[in-house]
């Protein structure tokens, strides 16, 4: 699935060349719930299919992965359903392998598990900000495909999501981020350098991506300047690429010009932003 285009201003439409039609609020929620109702059949299904499940969710500070797994969880069983969202590594955590803190976190069967950030964590912030040395970054780049594709031996289906914005829409979110008091669990001492290490972010976001993305645990793009568009196309490639029964093949249909798997002339061509 690749239809990018190059990363559009003024809310232009990647692949188009036309201005982006922004839904309607009454469209938007209509669409959500009846892709809510297709999460339920897919949790359903994997319960009964005793299947385990993880979608890592990756991108920059306020890129919208949490109000994007906050509509993916709302109706599911809370039992079966689990967000992970790992704070600072402790003193134990340091000592450690670096990936068991994560296996601790790994569904069992009839489990779904969403990362708000994840083990990439060493390939972006970690490294951007140096809290791990250099050859700590370089084992982690040359041993994470060989831990994904031993859980993916293991019977577990892994979809990683990266979710793109561009500098002025991150800025203008952080800035709204400090200004809602709903929203102050939010702020973060590391937020004034989301913009200030912009170019070194964007460096270590090309590597990661370049690096570990692979045929059995590919990368996926999601365009994610206007929410509600992301947030629909990002649950319907969800739901288009796992297996579950009673599928609504034509409401599932992801747009490409907002999702697509990656590839490594999306760099090349300026598809992503910059």
């Amino acid at each position: 699935m690749t239809a990018m285009s190059k990363k559009p201003d003024n809310k232009e439409r990647a692949g188009t060349g036309k201005p982006s039609k922004e839904i309607s609020r009454k469209t938007y929620e209509d669409t959500l719930y009846k892709l809510q109702i297709e999460l339920v059949k897919l949790q359903r299904h994997l319960i009964k299919r005793n299947d385990r499940i993880v979608i890592i969710f990756e991108g920059r500070d306020a890129a919208g992965k949490d109000g994007t797994i906050k509509r993916i969880t709302q109706y599911l069983s809370p039992r079966e359903t689990r967000v992970v969202a790992l704070g600072k590594p402790s003193d134990r955590d340091r000592s450690s392998w670096y990936f068991q803190r994560y296996v601790h976190y790994l569904p069992a069967s009839q489990e779904l598990v969403l990362f708000n950030r994840s083990w990439y964590n060493r390939a972006g912030v970690e490294h951007v900000m140096g809290f791990c040395t250099d050859d700590e970054y370089e084992e982690f780049m040359s041993s994470v495909l060989d831990f994904e594709h031993m859980l993916i031996r293991s019977g577990l289906k892994l979809l990683k999501y990266y979710l793109d914005i561009t500098k002025s829409e991150q800025e203008k979110r952080l800035d709204q981020r400090r200004k809602d008091p709903l929203a102050q669990w939010k702020v973060s001492a590391l937020d004034e350098f989301a913009l200030k290490k912009w170019e070194q972010y964007t460096l270590a976001r090309d590597k990661m991506l370049v690096h570990t993305h692979n045929l059995i645990t590919p990368w996926i793009i999601v365009q994610a300047d206007d929410k509600p568009l992301a947030r629909l196309n990002l649950i319907k490639d969800m739901l288009s690429r796992l297996d579950y029964t009673d599928k609504d093949e034509r409401l599932i249909l992801p747009d490409p010009h907002i999702v697509a798997t990656f590839e490594a002339s999306f760099i090349e061509q300026g598809l992503l932003a910059q």
